[in-house]
C-alpha cells in the first residue's frame, strides 16, 4: 500500500503518536526516546527499538521524510513539574538544562532537514509558563529564525473521545503556507464504565493502611482549606488527568467498589482504554513502568484528529491567509512585528 507520507516520531514514548499517524496512512521511518521502558513497550508494538538520545541524532543521518512529530518533555513546563522544581530551588521552563532546552534539538531537525510539516505537543501550562515568554521564544524560534508557517496554538481537552479531563496544547506549522483547520472533537459521550474491567484482580485494591493514609492526607488539607487529596471516579462521567505519578498510589483516580470495600487503582490495561490505544496493544513491561508510560502519553483518538487535518492541509495545496498568532510576550523578545 502507498503511504501518503513519511514522518519521524521523536520522544515517541510507547508510541500514540505513530498510531494516530498510521491511522492516517502515513509511514514512520524514524523514532528515538530516552526512556529504556519506553523503548522495550514501543519495540514489543512496532517490531523497531528507537534510538536513545536525540542530542546525538544528526539530521544528515535521517531518512527523507515529510512530518516532523514530537511531544517534547513537558515536565519543566506543567504546573506540577514548575511547583516542584520551585520547591527544591532548581531551574524549570528552558532554564531546565537536562529537560527545557530539549526543544531546541527539535528545532535543530527542522532546521537541518526541513520537513513539510511538523505537530508539536505539550501540557496546557506551556502558554502561561513564565508569563508567556516559553511560546513566545518557541514561536519566535519556529516562525521567525526557522520560516515555519505556524498555526495559533490548539488547545484540545480529550474528554469528547475518551472518559478523561485532560487539556494538552499542540502546535502546528508548514514549510509553505497551508490551509489547516482546527479539527473539532465529536463528543462520544464517553463514560468512566466504558474502559473498566468487569472483574480486576483484588491486587488493585488498596490496602487498609494506604487506604486509611489518604483518608487523613485528605482530611488534613481540607481543615486547612486546600484541595488536595484523594479523587474517588464517577462511573458515568470522566475522570482526572492519568499522571506519570499513577503509579505512586493511584491517589487522583481511585474506583469505588462499593459501599464498605476500599476503592482500588485502575489496572494497566484500563490505562491503555483511558487513553484511548487499541486492544492488541501490548504491555510488556511491570505495571509501575505502564503506569508511567500511559501517564505521559497521548490520547490516540484526539491526536488522530490533527494527524488527519495536518494530512488534509497537506494534499490540498491551498493556502492559508490567516492572522498568525503572537503572543503577548513576543514583542519584548523580538524586533519583529508579529506579521
Amino acid at each position: 500500500m502507498q503511504h501518503r507520507y513519511r514522518f519521524i516520531d521523536l520522544f515517541c514514548g510507547i508510541g500514540g503518536m505513530r498510531l494516530a499517524f498510521q491511522s492516517n496512512n502515513c509511514e514512520c521511518v524514524f523514532s528515538c526516546d530516552w526512556d529504556k521502558f519506553a523503548r522495550v513497550t514501543y519495540e514489543a508494538n512496532f517490531q523497531e527499538t528507537p534510538a536513545g538520545d536525540i542530542r546525538q541524532v544528526q539530521g544528515s543521518s535521517l531518512p527523507p521524510y515529510d512530518i516532523l512529530v514530537g511531544g517534547f518533555p513537558c515536565q519543566p513546563f506543567s504546573i506540577s513539574g514548575v511547583s516542584k522544581k520551585n520547591s527544591l530551588g532548581r531551574p524549570h521552563g528552558f532554564e531546565d538544562r537536562t529537560q527545557g532546552t530539549l526543544f531546541f534539538e527539535v528545532a535543530r531537525l527542522l532546521r537541518d532537514t526541513r520537513p513539510a510539516a511538523f505537530l508539536l505537543e505539550n501540557v496546557k501550562n506551556l502558554l502561561n509558563h513564565d508569563s508567556g515568554k516559553t511560546i513566545a521564544v518557541i514561536y519566535e524560534t519556529l516562525r521567525d529564525e526557522l520560516g515555519y508557517h505556524v498555526h495559533p496554538p490548539i488547545v484540545l481537552d480529550a474528554k469528547n473521545v475518551v472518559p478523561q479531563h485532560r487539556e494538552r496544547v499542540f502546535i502546528v506549522g508548514f514549510r509553505e503556507p497551508r490551509l489547516f483547520r482546527k479539527p473539532i472533537l465529536q463528543d462520544r459521550k464517553p463514560k468512566l464504565s466504558d474502559v473498566l474491567d468487569p472483574w480486576p484482580d483484588p491486587k488493585y485494591t488498596l490496602t487498609p493502611h494506604l487506604w486509611e493514609y489518604l483518608k487523613n492526607y485528605k482530611a488534613k488539607h481540607e481543615a486547612a482549606g486546600n484541595g488536595f487529596g484523594y479523587g474517588l471516579a464517577d462511573l458515568d462521567g470522566i475522570t482526572r488527568t492519568l499522571s506519570a505519578r499513577y503509579h505512586k498510589d493511584g491517589s487522583e483516580i481511585l474506583i469505588p467498589q462499593g459501599k464498605g470495600k476500599r476503592p482500588r487503582r485502575l489496572t494497566p490495561r484500563e490505562c491503555a482504554r483511558l487513553m484511548g490505544f487499541p486492544a492488541s496493544f501490548k504491555i510488556p513491561v511491570s505495571d509501575t513502568q505502564a503506569y508511567r508510560q500511559f501517564g505521559n502519553s497521548v490520547v490516540v483518538p484526539l491526536v488522530t484528529t490533527i494527524a488527519k487535518q495536518i494530512v488534509t492541509a497537506l494534499e490540498s495545496n491551498e493556502e492559508d491567509h490567516y492572522q498568525p498568532y503572537c503572543p503577548k510576550q513576543l514583542s519584548l523578545l523580538s524586533s519583529e512585528r508579529c506579521l
